[in-house]
């Protein structure tokens, strides 16, 4: 009897490690796909604004120069051999297919290879950027007049979920990607660029859905990548916070709290309000804010709902709180702000033909 005992409590003591292990594993595994769900909510509810996008070639013994932008910068390497150099920091090796994403307010420069492979740089092109107004885009800049060693697509983009609320404000260093032909992104980035300098009707749409095609892309290698290096999309770099503000994002109009909101992140008050702000860049009532202006300007541009109903649908129980919410951060009127929109809309079949003010 003490032996059967004892072989039993020794086989417990076997398996319940093995037990704990599978449940502790089936928690990651359920933990990561809600993480990549979320993920998946944000992709889809981030807005991507191109303001220039250039195909730049450079020839051998040459520099091409570009003076600092307020917002990121993606730099896709069509072909040849070179180096960029971001700032002050370490020359970045370009081989075909390699994409950069360097962070606002860095100035930049590439340099082509010589025909050793070194660089060189007997002649140096200063470069400007537009002032925004993508119809502006140029073609092509060129570093010298001889065949190009390095021939890349350059840009300078804003994704964000609001007024200020960017996925790559905090970015400290350029993020550097290696992709091959089979990825596309020269195909999507060149496409997009012929739609800037073609000027076709919703030139800025398709140009800005391709571009957003590009940056999910990266943000899917980094998630395949062994060191899941999410921590440079500082919104994302949180599991927790970024719960949080998918559902704020998913959402505006709910009536979010930072109680409820931290609950959702499975965090105290006090450490999600830190974490929430160090991630994002302002507190979660701020974002939730910014969220629901910019849900409200997009349904006064589609001019289907009346003032009231957008006001309710972005959370706010009454049209007047509404409307001095939305003139502090648009400095109009809903309903000024939307006869703006309608005017200023292609001239399609029931255009302004929304509901009464």
């Amino acid at each position: 009897m003490t032996l059967t005992f004892a072989r039993t409590r020794q086989a417990t003591q076997l398996v319940t490690p093995l037990t704990s292990t599978s449940n502790a594993a089936r928690n990651n595994v359920q933990n990561l796909r809600a993480f990549h769900s979320d993920l998946g909510t944000l992709m889809a509810m981030l807005e991507v604004d191109v303001i220039t996008l250039t195909e730049c070639s450079v020839s051998r013994n040459w520099q091409l120069s570009f003076p600092a932008s307020e917002t990121a910068g993606i730099h896709y390497n069509l072909e040849g051999i070179g180096q960029m150099c971001v700032g002050t920091g370490p020359a970045i090796p370009l081989t075909p297919h390699t994409l950069v994403i360097t962070p606002p307010k860095q100035p930049f420069r590439i340099d082509a290879a010589n025909g050793r492979g070194a660089t060189s740089r007997t002649g140096v092109q200063q470069a400007q950027w537009k002032s925004g107004d993508v119809s502006g885009t140029a073609k092509r800049i060129s570093a010298g007049s001889s065949d190009p060693e390095v021939i890349m697509i350059c840009g300078c983009f804003h994704a964000s979920y609001g007024s200020s609320i960017d996925l790559f404000a905090t970015l400290a260093s350029p993020i550097v990607e290696r992709f091959d032909a089979t990825d596309q992104l020269g195909y999507r980035l060149e496409a997009a660029l012929a739609e800037l300098v073609d000027r076709q009707v919703g030139m800025e749409a398709m140009a800005t859905a391709l571009l957003k095609q590009v940056l999910i892309t990266l943000l899917r290698r980094s998630l395949s990548s062994g060191d899941l290096r999410l921590e440079q999309f500082s919104i994302l770099s949180d599991p927790q916070v970024t719960r949080a503000f998918a559902r704020m994002a998913a959402n505006p109009g709910a009536p979010h709290s930072v109680t409820t909101l931290s609950e959702t992140a499975g965090l105290s008050r006090s450490a999600f309000m830190a974490r929430f702000t160090g991630a994002v860049g302002c507190s979660p009532m701020v974002a939730l804010r910014q969220l629901r202006m910019r849900q409200a300007s997009n349904l006064l541009t589609a001019n289907v709902l009346s003032i009231e109903q957008i006001a309710h649908a972005v959370g706010y129980a009454s049209r007047s709180s509404f409307s001095r919410v939305f003139r502090r951060a648009f400095g109009n009127d809903p309903a000024d702000y939307r006869a703006l929109a309608v005017l200023s809309a292609p001239n399609d079949a029931g255009a302004g033909r929304g509901p009464a003010r």
